[in-house]
């Protein structure tokens, strides 16, 4: 094979230069580059843009042959259009996907038509891309294709848990008979599954369990709301859970209701439980806490059950809920047992992290709902004794682990592989970067 070494190649006369012969193949081979300096044409990119990417923020007139990558997050946007000839092709992709805040106005040169009407176009989609290709006079420039950013979705689903603080209990008086107060509830509980944009930042916050009481005949505290959030997203709050009625006093409503305080020997001398599900959310996120009698307070509510009626000894707190976001079944939020006077045995807390309950005589003292679960504290008697804290809430998410991203604030426990998913357990306010 003979081969011819220049620098360059000129036609001898005219302007016309032809490589080979009708039928032959010109080949260039692997790794070379064409560097075209000018106008290509019968090369099969008729409606196809060479793609400029120094990004385009303001007004501009287009260039044929070529696509601009358009932001318009400061304000909209006028493209003029260059003058019409057949097979010119302009493209335009929404860079910041904010076309549908700010438009793109598509400016007619002269009286070339768009789309067949002689006024100018808009392009107000989010995320559109769009080529336009010039046909005739009578046509103009006329759309031969377009897409949205959304068909090369970066969303995926992420699984959500979040657990409110639990209620404390409550606490009865220090004389008489009837002194018990009733048992904290367990956090508000929700689950949710949603689809979440690449790059999306979801802010967790756990809440605390609500702090012991000592107190005489008072009300327990809540525990305080747990919640994620982020564009786009569907806000998932659960309430803390409500308090434990103090001597004479009704529960308190929140995510679960606490339990009823003891009645005592006036009439009437029975109290109800706190509402559950307080504010209302779709499935519930709760129960009510149950009542009481003279002497023996109501359980506090549970994601799982209502915490049971005092009779005879304090009520027993309702159950929690039990999930396997972690890879097992745990179950959290449950109520706290409520105080009782005089009874043989200590009302238990439910199951999911439920504080037992306190006792008069012999003295025992509420215990505190377990930490990190939303478990309600037991309720307190009121021989000079505390009633039991809620434990603190928490917040768990799970990804594929193919789309984890790695990104998070708070130091939130990460197990990856747990069948294909990668879990996030949060214990304090955080977030992660999807």
């Amino acid at each position: 094979m003979s081969e011819v070494k220049v620098n360059k190649v000129s036609p001898r006369s005219g302007t016309g230069l032809q490589l080979g012969d009708s039928g032959d193949t010109i080949t260039i081979p692997s790794g070379a580059t064409i560097n075209n300096q000018g106008t290509a044409t019968n090369f099969g990119a008729t409606g196809a843009a060479s793609w400029t990417t120094t990004v385009k923020t303001g007004d501009f007139t287009a260039v044929a042959g070529e696509g601009y990558f358009v932001n318009t997050t400061s304000g909209a946007i006028n493209v003029t259009l260059p003058a019409g000839s057949a097979g010119a092709v302009v493209a335009i992709k929404d860079y910041a996907k904010t076309f549908d805040t700010n438009n793109v106005t598509l400016v007619r040169n002269g009286s070339d038509k768009i789309g067949g009407q002689a006024i100018n176009a808009v392009l107000s989609t989010e995320g559109l891309a769009v080529t336009l290709v010039f046909v005739d006079s009578t046509q103009g420039w006329l759309v031969t294709d377009d897409g949205l950013q959304s068909e090369a979705s970066t969303s995926y689903s992420i699984n959500f848990l979040v657990v409110a603080g639990g209620g404390g209990g409550g606490i009865g008086q220090n004389s008489g008979s009837g002194e018990g107060g009733g048992g904290g509830a367990g956090g508000g509980y929700r689950t949710s599954t949603q689809s979440v944009e690449g790059g999306t930042v979801l802010t967790v916050t756990v809440g605390d369990g609500a702090a012991a009481v000592t107190s005489t005949a008072t009300d327990g505290n809540s525990g305080a709301n747990s919640s994620i959030s982020g564009s786009g997203l569907t806000t998932i709050t659960s309430a803390g859970g409500g308090g434990g009625g103090g001597y004479r006093l009704n529960g308190v409503a929140g995510g679960s209701g606490g339990g009823a305080g003891s009645g005592g020997n006036l009439s009437p001398n029975t109290r109800s439980g706190g509402a559950g599900d307080t504010p209302s959310t779709d499935p519930s996120q709760g129960n009510n806490g149950g009542n009481s009698n003279s002497s023996a307070c109501g359980g506090g509510g549970g994601a799982g059950a209502t915490g049971s009626d005092g009779s005879g000894s304090g009520g027993n707190g309702g159950n929690g809920a039990a999930s396997s976001i972690t890879g097992s079944s745990v179950t959290r939020a449950g109520g706290g047992g409520g105080g009782t006077y005089n009874a043989p045995a200590v009302s238990s807390g439910g199951t999911g992290g439920g504080g037992t309950g306190g006792i008069h005589t012999p003295a025992a003292t509420g215990s505190a709902g377990t930490v990190n679960t939303g478990g309600g504290g037991g309720g307190g008697n009121g021989n000079s004794s505390s009633s039991g804290a809620g434990g603190k809430g928490v917040v768990i998410l799970s990804v594929p682990d193919s789309r984890y991203s790695g990104t998070t604030t708070g130091s939130p426990t990460v197990a990856t592989g747990v069948s294909g998913q990668t879990v996030m357990t949060f214990t304090g306010t955080g977030s992660y970067t999807a």
